[in-house]
């Protein structure tokens, strides 16, 4: 078996894969002041609970975009797992071109998703979405390689900032109210940040699908896709564990290239 990392700044998401399938995963929040073994037991306890033994997994995978994580999580994998972790950058075989200006600055979560989202929907053009505490849009060719793309704010980003900086306003739950014009200041905040956040997710992917052709595929994927893709008719595919898929995909290739040169 194989143990996924996703590290986000605000969630970190634990999958566990079985030849290939994802067999569970595990969602926990991303605090940077955890240590080694905090995180293990933590892990360990998840995997016991669904009958998984510690010696079933063979290796770690590793994204983060949070760089104090990354060494936490690296040490917690060889200390309970007993391995050497792999980490995503773009220095690895990936399967796909980074054709960005910088590649070592395209954050390892973009990584995985263009890496899962051309192995599954390659031979056309995709725009991938990813709502997670920033909302990031990530075009790839039909071809494979990655162009780049586009980071707003989140959805937690966005309600936590308009709180924090209008005294006046509370905080709200995330969800679309009633109406679109709302009647309440709660509503209200809600019809802006929801179905603003709709909006400006439409407009972007017209402006890119412009770009890339119209017969370009949408991938939403992080925690807020789903309730997104219900107000909108521009996402073809909802991926809730893209980054999960593409750290396994990556993994294997790299594996499999490792082997080969030991052969």
């Amino acid at each position: 078996m194989l143990l996924c990392i996703d590290v986000g700044n605000t969630h970190t998401q634990f999958g566990v894969f079985d030849r290939g399938k994802l067999r569970r995963d595990y969602r926990v929040a991303s605090e940077v002041v955890r240590t080694e073994d905090e995180i293990g037991i933590v892990v360990l306890s998840l995997l016991k609970h669904h009958g998984i033994k510690v010696s079933d997994v063979e290796g770690v995978g590793i994204s983060s975009v949070v760089p104090n994580l990354t060494g936490i999580l690296v040490r917690m994998s060889e200390k309970y797992f007993k391995c050497e972790p792999l980490s995503v950058n773009a220095g690895l075989e990936l399967g796909i071109r980074i054709a960005y200006d910088e590649p070592a600055a395209v954050g390892s979560d973009r990584i995985c998703n263009a890496v899962a989202g051309h192995k599954k929907y390659g031979g056309t053009p995709l725009i991938i979405l990813d709502f997670g505490t920033a909302t990031t849009f990530d075009a790839v060719s039909a071809e494979g390689a990655y162009l780049g793309g586009a980071i707003a704010p989140g959805l937690e980003t966005a309600a936590t900032d308009l709180q924090r900086k209008a005294a006046k306003l509370p905080r709200i739950e995330l969800s679309f109210p009633p109406e679109v014009i709302g009647r309440t200041t709660v509503s209200s905040m809600q019809s802006g940040i929801m179905y603003g956040a709709v909006d400006a997710m439409e407009g972007m992917v017209r402006r890119m699908k412009a770009v890339l052709g119209s017969d370009s595929k949408v991938i939403a994927t992080g925690g807020y896709a789903k309730i997104i893709a219900a107000e909108t008719s521009l996402i073809d595919y909802i991926e809730p564990t893209l980054v999960l898929d593409g750290v396994r995909i990556i993994y294997e290739t790299n594996r499999e290239k490792k082997t080969r040169r030991r052969g």
